[in-house]
């Protein structure tokens, strides 16, 4: 059973976005799946590193659009986005150095992030996205 489950409510009405936050939620529910059933260090070591590029990858893409459309809130979520980027990180580091194993805490740390995220930060360019024509 997935641990977040995509419904519209989390759409931006922006393709592009949807796909990667559709990919987001994938990648959470693939690290979720992986400590249930008790896969390998390197297992869950290589679901966290592409989780972490991925969710650059992704933060670039909302951000390219912030800068090249003008969006008011820009600095806020660009800061919203460089302290996710800097705890993906630092959970990273930690298990990379078997300082600590993932944990339930830090898997629901992650999805209650993203989804409060998507929920809160990005519903507020939703509308402006649409307004500039991106699709």
């Amino acid at each position: 059973m997935a641990l977040i489950e995509w419904t519209e409510d989390f759409s931006v009405r922006v393709e592009e976005i949807d796909l990667q936050h559709k990919e987001l939620l994938q990648m959470i529910n693939e690290l979720h799946s992986a400590m249930i059933d008790g896969k390998g260090t390197k297992y869950v070591g290589d679901i966290i590193s592409r989780l972490a590029d991925y969710t650059v990858y992704h933060f670039q893409t909302e951000e390219k659009y912030f800068d090249q459309f003008g969006f008011s809130e820009t600095e806020s979520h660009k800061k919203t986005h460089s302290d996710f980027v800097k705890k993906v990180s630092e959970f990273k580091a930690a298990f990379d150095s078997k300082e600590v194993m993932l944990t339930i805490d830090v898997l629901e740390f992650l999805s209650n992030w993203i989804r409060e995220h998507i929920l809160g930060e990005d519903m507020k360019y939703s509308n402006f996205f649409v307004e500039c024509g991106i699709k």
